[in-house]
């Protein structure tokens, strides 16, 4: 059965090592799917809230597909974020086809793409790390608790229900941020001449065109895989939101498209290096 095979893929905030990670989801994904770069764009490994007792088999299987790819060709760019920042002192380090890197610029048919994580937005990160580390053990068990009262809900032939979007939705300092965070990406992206720039951090899954005075470019944000389980991906010279759905057969996802010879180049802390198909 063929695999799809679009160009890039990139997804962020997986938070392995989670209870409320999305593991066996994300697996028949990478499963279905055969990308010439991936890029993990930070939060991948939740390093703030590793559990010696807690990092089941399907969260390896993750850890073993994604170096399953980088042996097999693939060029994998791990992007490091604010749960995984402990890997920063390692930044700009290369294992063959394995990338450790703060952030990432490509340019896909003459467009220019700025791919990072999106925490140096965030002054409670900066600045009050002990209050986002607790925040995040906080958001993990009130994911858990989310998938208990929505088993009970399907039990009731109910819809699921979102506790974490119903806040993020109702808290106005919360859409502030958002738009906010949103707005000083694409302003920065516009000043220094990107076309594309790519974020994660903030769960909020978003392709849009934005602009303003000096000029325009796209906002991309591929969204978690602890609630919305979506990734980005790049085919046929745009992008495109994959969204996971539990209802469709996983069969259907292995047969969509094959990769044309497309060339890129990619800028890496300064290195150029052209991969072509």
């Amino acid at each position: 059965m063929k695999k799809r095979k679009p160009v890039v893929v990139v997804l962020s905030d997986v938070h392995l090592g989670t209870y409320g990670c999305h593991a066996k989801e994300l697996l028949h994904y990478l499963k279905s799917i055969k990308p010439k770069i991936l890029i993990l764009n930070g939060d991948i490994i939740d390093i703030w809230q590793f559990r010696k007792s807690y990092f089941p088999k399907t969260h390896l299987k993750v850890v073993q597909r994604i170096m399953d790819f980088a042996a097999k060709g693939t060029q994998v760019y791990y992007l490091t974020g604010n749960h995984d920042e402990m890997l920063r002192k390692f930044s700009d380090m290369r294992l063959g086809n394995l990338h450790l890197a703060d952030k990432l610029v490509l340019e896909l048919d003459g467009r220019k793409a700025w791919v990072f994580h999106g925490d140096v937005f965030d002054s409670s990160v900066q600045h009050s790390k002990w209050i986002a580390r607790l925040g995040g053990w906080g958001y993990d068990y009130l994911i858990l608790v989310n998938r208990m009262v929505n088993w009970c809900l399907a039990k009731l032939g109910r819809e699921p229900y979102s506790f974490s979007k119903k806040i993020k939705g109702s808290v106005k300092k919360a859409v502030k941020f958002i738009s906010d965070f949103e707005k000083t990406a694409t302003d920065l992206a516009i000043e220094n001449g990107y076309d594309y720039v790519i974020c994660g951090h903030i769960h909020e899954p978003k392709i849009v065109e934005t602009s303003n005075k000096h000029g325009k470019t796209t906002y991309l944000n591929s969204g978690d895989w602890i609630e919305n389980r979506t990734a980005l991906e790049y085919y046929k010279k745009s992008w495109k939101l994959y969204s996971y759905d539990e209802n469709k057969p996983q069969e259907d996802e292995e047969d969509l498209f094959e990769m044309e010879n497309e060339i890129l180049s990619l800028d890496l802390t300064g290195r150029k290096m052209t991969i072509s198909a």
